[in-house]
């Protein structure tokens, strides 16, 4: 029997899939726990209609993203911390910090696991932090570092 899998089913394929299956698993199990239809005219309209509606649902989180994108190129976000006598800063600057300035003061989510860091913050003066907001959309925030 073959069959369009509407979800991820271990061991059978991939959501989108057309697999040929057992006609038991199918009938019992897959059809009956709506994790596939039988791959007919209609099978393929649904299986179409699903893909249409990914695809709009990608582009809009593509866009929102890029919104969000242009609205931290505008960002600069203050932080201070003490140093030394010869410019030496005790500490750094965490994603975690990052994520909590910009939730408390431009109401921005961001998750701290999209920032991209090659090293910790810890000089003074502006740096730039890379956030990949979405596939290949990547924003910049400008983080500033005073002396306490």
């Amino acid at each position: 029997m073959k069959v369009i899998l509407l979800e991820d089913v271990k061991k059978v394929g991939k959501k989108g899939e057309i697999v040929n299956v057992a006609d038991g698993y199918g009938q019992n199990f897959l059809i009956k726990n709506n994790l596939a239809v039988i791959a007919n005219a209609k099978g393929r309209a649904i299986l179409d209609q699903q893909k249409k509606e990914v695809e709009l649902q990608e582009e809009v989180k593509k866009e929102e993203a890029m919104e969000i994108s242009r609205k931290l190129e505008k960002i600069t976000l203050e932080f201070a911390l003490s140093s030394g006598k010869d410019g030496r800063v005790f500490g750094s600057i965490s994603t975690k910090q990052i994520v909590a300035e910009l939730l408390k003061g431009y109401d921005i989510k961001v998750d701290k696991r999209k920032i991209k860091l090659d090293q910790p913050i810890n000089t003074l003066g502006m740096n730039k932090v890379k956030v990949e907001l979405y596939r290949n959309v990547i924003g910049e925030i400008n983080v500033h570092i005073s002396e306490k």
